[in-house]
């Protein structure tokens, strides 16, 4: 079995579910890098807080203890500086205090001896807070990652605290961290952890979307095998059906489809082997009969005798022709109903006078004909008048010699009602479901009656449902068959 539309099929779902995947995966880190990164943010301020709400708190002790409204007492300021020395020592982040000028008057580097020599420090004595900074700040909490002005380089995740004297701020704690080297480290342990969750699940769900997307395309497969073989003629491949979703609904149409035409390819087949024995039966009979009277093989006084079957032959011609055309006009949807009042009791009784020669000739009896409603019907009166002849000829056709036919013809629910009954040996339940198919003849039918082609009943079936009405037959084998048919009073 060729696969190649199926693995493109295959290929194409898979690399979809494998795009989804992947996209899926690519929103749902940055979704979670985001939050940590929110998260790592309110962490690592609630941390640096606690760091400057603590040396605040201590700045205002002390003050309090040394009634040093200014930090300018040597003792307070060396515990001072010792304090932030270790604290931003153990935190890794820089911790000073400024006044409300923005200079910083306090660092942790007040401890070395460089400091001492030099009296100043030379990384924070160079520090300016902006003033709007030191505003925000004086209100009472304040945090942001920003370059603090002009202080830093790089951004710093930066925290501040009011030190208050009563209810006086006389300066502020600051504390920052820088963001890059601190959330470097940390991200990346997340991502490691996110892509290694992201490669298992992406392996777990190819393999899952592989087996269903072979197993949804392969269905699909064998129903493009499957057509193949019915566009080259062979309908015997039937697809499975296992499963009970639209697929398995699909290949069970495509199977029914297969049987249909197959049903029809044979009827085809029937077809065109009848009507070339249909027309070179009577054409042969037409040429021998013409030949023999130009060369005088038959003798004048018998010339009459067959030209009448020569014309015979020709009806017999032209109507398997007008049958054929009425059926191309019905299935292309151009026969049109051209209504108009009649009566149709009249007009079944003048389409069985035409076959009066015919029903003496086997002797049948007539039952009914004298019972007929006579009434007006608005309908197509030639294409009616076509029904009636088919049935008719029909009947009589399969009707046995001393046999009857019995008509019947009433209205009721503003439809007109009419059914024909013949004796005869009936129809089977399996071909009565056939009857109304085209190019279909029952195989009992050759030994009556060669003339047919299979396009009576099909085309009566047509004009019938052309008027909006609906045919139906009945038999009972060895019995009767019984043929009935309904259609709108008025169209």
């Amino acid at each position: 079995m060729k696969r190649s539309n199926g693995s493109k099929i295959f290929r194409r779902y898979l690399l979809g579910i494998f795009s989804i995947v992947m996209v899926s995966l690519t929103l749902m880190s940055f979704l979670f890098l985001g939050i940590e990164t929110n998260h790592w943010k309110n962490e690592q301020t609630d941390a640096l807080s606690s760091y400057t709400n603590v040396i605040a708190g201590n700045v205002s002790n002390l003050m309090h203890n040394y009634h040093d409204s200014t930090l300018t007492n040597t003792i307070p300021v060396y515990i001072l500086a010792n304090n932030l020395h270790t604290m931003s020592s153990a935190n890794n982040c820089d911790i000073f205090i400024c006044d409300l000028n923005g200079k910083v008057i306090l660092c942790k580097e007040m401890t070395n001896g460089d400091f001492q020599k030099k009296n100043h420090c030379e990384t924070h004595s160079q520090y300016v807070i902006p003033k709007s900074i030191i505003k925000e700040a004086e209100k009472g909490k304040y945090s942001d990652i920003t370059l603090l002005g002009s202080v830093y380089s790089v951004n710093q995740l930066v925290v501040g605290t009011p030190i208050k004297s009563g209810s006086n701020t006389v300066g502020i704690v600051f504390a920052s961290k820088s963001v890059a080297a601190t959330i470097y480290t940390y991200l990346v342990n997340i991502a490691r952890i996110v892509l290694f969750s992201a490669v298992i699940v992406l392996f777990a769900v190819m393999i899952i979307s592989y087996l269903m997307a072979y197993r949804l395309s392969r269905p699909l497969r064998q129903m493009s095998y499957a057509t193949k073989r019915f566009a080259e003629g062979d309908f015997s491949y039937k697809i499975p059906e296992k499963g009970n979703d639209e697929l398995t609904d699909l290949a069970k149409s495509l199977n029914k489809m297969a049987s249909s035409l197959s049903v029809l390819e044979g009827s085809r087949r029937s077809f065109v082997a009848n009507v070339s024995h249909e027309l070179k039966t009577p054409m042969t009979t037409i040429g021998g009969f013409i030949d023999g009277i130009l060369d005088g093989t038959i003798p004048k006084e018998r010339e009459a005798y067959y030209l009448n079957i020569v014309a015979d032959e020709v009806k017999r011609l032209s109507r398997l022709v007008t049958g054929m055309l009425n059926m191309s006009k019905l299935e292309a949807g151009e026969m049109q109903i051209n209504a108009k009042e009649f009566d149709l009791s009249q007009s079944i009784i003048k389409t069985i006078l035409n076959f009066e020669t015919k029903i003496t000739s086997k002797s049948i009896e007539i039952l009914g004909l004298d019972s007929l409603e006579s009434f007006n019907v608005s309908a197509d009166e030639d294409m009616l008048m076509q029904v009636i002849y088919n049935l008719i000829d029909n009947a009589i056709k399969f009707t046995p010699n001393n046999g009857y036919i019995a008509f019947k013809l009433f209205t009721a629910n503003n439809k007109a009602y009419f059914s024909i009954r013949n004796s005869g040996d009936g129809i089977s339940s399996e071909e009565l479901e056939k009857v109304f198919e085209r190019f279909y003849k029952i195989d009992k039918s050759r030994s009556f009656d060669v003339k047919g082609a299979g396009l009576g009943l099909y085309i009566v079936q047509n004009i019938i449902t052309l008027h909006g009405g609906e045919i139906k037959a009945t038999s009972e084998e060895g019995k009767f068959t019984d043929f009935s048919f309904w259609i709108p009073i008025k169209q």
